[in-house]
């Protein structure tokens, strides 16, 4: 049986359970539109393709075959434990990227506690919206938040001897709802929730979860992010994209089980496509990006062509 409407309900807030698989693709919507002006096309409205890079070289390699943008670490790019004036000259060195920085993941380092009996959420939430108005300064539009570390409920919570994971889901979502009251001024960037595989995080493994998150707290700074290979792995059907509709603003992906590039192999590919059918069927035009292995240094380039041409291919259809 598929979960519960999780609309508005802290009940729903706190089931672990997921739901089952749910079989079939969907039928993809067109996203082209046409300009009202003396019949000229505007260029259709599609999703946009990035990978979880780092290098100025390989940033440029990016933007030579036709990526949109790239994804750094939150850390790395706006380290909260450095001055304003670091911040400048980090600011203007992303500037220079020949990609736009469009989202960045590792939000929430893993010696914060977010929950459990020795959760402290002041120490994050200073830390989070240092990160998050840096981000929105340089107009990046998504923060990842898996930092399964940070959420990762402790055993023996509340002298239970397992740990009692729907407590941890509400102070996890009690996090939420406190850091998106710090940045409502903010103007771009949104926290999307990421779904982790079973044997990564005890909680938030489904999209249904963090959904449930984003229409309790109801803030426009609070959204939801689909990783095709924790879907896949974990087994969460493609249906839940199309539950998530407009809340769903970034997709990560990766193939099958070998957490390598799109099209490392062919013959997992298949796989992939019920997921990309449901975002078309939503119109999804946000980003799509690459969290995976890519082997080789010397066959970065190759591999990162590969990618590409596999979620293009993807995403039309084919």
């Amino acid at each position: 049986m598929k979960g519960k409407d999780m609309d508005s309900s802290m009940e729903g807030i706190g089931m672990i359970g997921r739901r089952s698989f749910v079989a079939g693709a969907f039928a993809a919507t067109s996203l082209a539109g046409r300009a009202m002006a003396k019949g000229a096309e505007a260029a259709p409205a599609r999703m946009l393709f990035g990978a979880c890079r780092s290098s100025v070289d390989d940033v440029t390699m990016m933007r030579d075959l036709g990526y949109d943008f790239w994804e750094w670490g939150a850390s790395a790019a706006f380290d909260p434990s450095k001055d304003d004036a670091w911040w400048q000259t980090q600011k203007e060195a992303i500037a220079k990227r020949p990609l736009p920085l469009r989202s960045c993941n590792g939000f929430i380092p893993g010696n914060f506690r977010l929950t459990g009996p020795n959760a402290d959420h002041a120490p994050a939430l200073d830390y989070a919206e240092t990160v998050l108005r840096r981000a929105d300064d340089i107009g990046v539009k998504t923060v990842v938040f898996g930092s399964g570390g940070a959420r990762n409920v402790p055993g023996d919570f509340c002298g239970k001897p397992h740990p009692d994971l729907e407590r941890g889901v509400r102070q996890y979502a009690e996090f939420c709802r406190a850091l998106v009251k710090r940045v409502a001024d903010l103007k771009t960037v949104q926290i999307v929730i990421e779904p982790l595989r079973p044997n990564e995080s005890n909680i938030i493994n489904y999209v249904f979860q963090g959904l449930a998150i984003c229409r309790d707290v109801k803030s426009p700074r609070l959204a939801q992010l689909a990783d095709i290979f924790h879907m896949m792995m974990g087994g969460d059907s493609p249906s839940a994209i199309v539950d998530a509709g407009r809340l769903l603003r970034h997709v990560h992906i990766a193939d099958y089980e070998t957490r390598k590039f799109p099209g490392y192999d062919p013959r997992e590919t298949a796989r992939l496509k019920p997921y990309f059918h449901a975002l078309a069927s939503i119109g999804y035009t946000g980003g799509v990006s690459c969290e995976c292995g890519w082997g080789e240094k010397c066959d970065l380039e190759k591999n990162l062509r590969k990618a590409l041409e596999t979620m293009r291919q993807l995403s039309s259809g084919r």
